[in-house]
């Protein structure tokens, strides 16, 4: 079976960025600041204290799994603590603890 593959062009235009390069170091063009400021790590959730906010939220499992977007297995296996949650689902479990409005609002 054949698949098309759709090639998309992207416009560069060489002279306006050599141009706006120019600009920055002649002291022409001032560079552009940005600031951002990164939260700090979220600390690792123990077994105990995801089963006591899915309690807190007043959820069953599968409502809580639902709510997180994570299969019902892996909220189960957090409760458990087979499994431990991290990254991406580790920020979440902490705004659900802060913020559950947050959560239910989604």
């Amino acid at each position: 079976m054949k698949t098309k593959t759709k090639k998309t062009e992207i416009a560069f235009d060489a002279a306006a960025l050599v141009a706006r390069v120019e600009g920055f170091a002649a002291g022409h063009a001032p560079a552009r600041e940005r600031t951002v400021t990164r939260p700090p790590p979220v600390k690792a959730m123990p077994a105990k204290a995801i089963r006591a906010l899915r309690i807190q939220l007043g959820c069953t499992q599968m409502e809580f799994a639902a709510l997180l977007n994570v299969p019902k297995v892996t909220a189960i296996s957090w409760e458990n603590g087979t499994r431990k949650p991290s990254g991406a689902a580790l920020r979440l479990l902490a705004v659900a603890k802060h913020h559950p409005e947050a959560l239910q609002a989604a």
